[in-house]
């Protein structure tokens, strides 16, 4: 059982940035995956970004690779997002995910989910 709340999120002149930010309590193991998705408006929910709970590996959606980071503090039950060089395609809800089972970056996969917060991002 673990609930994850998101946090950060707001409105933004293109190319500015935002830095997102998921609390997650809960039962939590080293393998489990911290994912960031996110669903923009008429569009289905993508992939954005990956980590482990433990160890430095990362994925990146090529839409976002080179502007955003994903990071943890697990002193603090916290995940982050860096959005930087936001442009105007980036708006969408985002969302903070956890997967405890083994699988792909595909929401299918993911079993845990926050409520998800706004980027708005203006030209």
């Amino acid at each position: 059982q673990v609930q994850l709340v998101e946090s950060g999120g707001g409105s933004v002149q293109a190319g500015g940035s935002l830095r997102l930010s998921c609390a997650a309590s809960g039962r939590i193991f080293s393998w489990y995956r911290m994912g960031w998705f996110r669903r923009a408006p008429g569009e289905e929910r993508e992939f954005v970004a990956a980590i482990f709970w433990s160890g430095a590996n990362t994925n990146y959606a090529d839409s976002v690779k080179g502007r955003f980071t994903i990071s943890r503090d697990n002193a603090k039950n916290m995940v982050f997002l860096q959005l930087n060089s936001l442009k105007p395609e980036d708006t969408a809800v985002y969302y903070c995910a956890m997967r405890s089972n083994s699988g792909t970056d595909t929401p299918e996969f993911y079993n845990y989910w926050g409520q998800g917060t706004q980027v708005t991002v203006s030209s």
